[in-house]
């Protein structure tokens, strides 16, 4: 029986660019929640260590070695071996963390797998600078560049509407591109959002200080964005990460569907996905740290 992990996107509700580190690193401070929208992923007791992609999204994702769900593997056990099978449906270089959050369940699967505890934050930042966040994915605010985490307040019940249009958006073009660099971080944070309407105020006084330079490289978000904001019951629409994807908040499953399923209608080229957040598990959370 294959040892099962999901892989949930991982969404910028807001994202500031504070400063840049000497070597090059950029200081951010973000706020963090996982969709229930990712891809899945599966593993087995095999001699060696194999990667087999499938799923609507496999096309263009490599098997090699390069691919950062086998360099996770490599660093949790440069010796053991898997099958490892990865079912994409989050489209690639989409700024929802695909990556990564496959990269972190290969982890949390192939820990229960080998009978191993998880790495620490330090170790896993070495593969990317999401890679922290996601490896226990549940709402967190997340500063430096990616290894200061803190549990968000409470969350009101919300959907998002998840779009993409297709199109690639290369993070260090984003990056360079940027007018400056040394932004002011997130507002105070409340105890609590009671509701989705209190959630998107809060938001409306954040950024995502990444988004003008990526409107600016690639078109499509700003269509995206304008597409999302018009849909009714909409209450933000905002890019995650580095784009292109953009997702747009709201109060209610039936406004979130009904959105989705208009943009689904108006642009069958775009990936669309309603969904609601999501949060590891409390139980499978104290497992994968039973062993530390």
């Amino acid at each position: 029986m294959p040892t099962e992990d999901f892989a949930p996107a991982k969404i910028n509700l807001a994202l500031h660019v504070t400063g840049r580190r000497d070597d090059g690193y950029h200081l951010l401070d973000s706020l963090v929640v996982f969709a229930d929208a990712g891809d899945g992923l599966a593993v087995e007791p095999e001699a060696g260590l194999t990667l087999r992609v499938d799923g609507p999204r496999a096309a263009g994702v490599p098997e090699g070695p390069d691919n950062l769900v086998l360099r996770a593997a490599r660093l949790l056990s440069p010796d053991r071996g898997a099958r490892i099978v990865l079912t994409k449906r989050l489209p690639a270089a989409s700024g929802i963390g695909g990556g990564s959050s496959d990269a972190a369940a290969a982890l949390r699967a192939l820990a229960r797998l080998w009978g191993m505890a998880l790495p620490d934050a330090a170790a896993v930042l070495a593969l990317g600078a999401d890679l922290p966040v996601c490896l226990q994915p549940r709402p967190r605010r997340m500063r430096g560049i990616g290894e200061r985490l803190d549990d968000l307040p409470g969350l009101p019940d919300c959907r998002l509407v998840l779009v993409n249009p297709g199109v690639p958006v290369a993070t260090p073009a984003i990056f360079r591109a940027l007018d400056r660099r040394d932004n002011p971080p997130l507002p105070d944070l409340p105890a609590r959002w009671p509701d989705a309407p209190a959630l998107a105020g809060y938001l409306r006084a954040c950024r995502n200080d990444l988004e003008p330079a990526a409107r600016a490289l690639e078109p499509r978000v700003g269509e995206v964005l304008a597409a999302l904001a018009a849909q009714p019951g909409c209450l933000l629409a905002r890019m995650s990460g580095s784009g292109a994807t953009c997702f747009g908040l709201f109060a209610t499953e039936a406004g979130s569907a009904a959105a989705a399923a208009a943009l689904a209608r108006a642009q069958p080229g775009w990936w669309v996905a309603d969904a609601g957040l999501w949060q590891q598990p409390a139980a499978a959370d104290q497992a994968t740290r039973a062993t530390t």
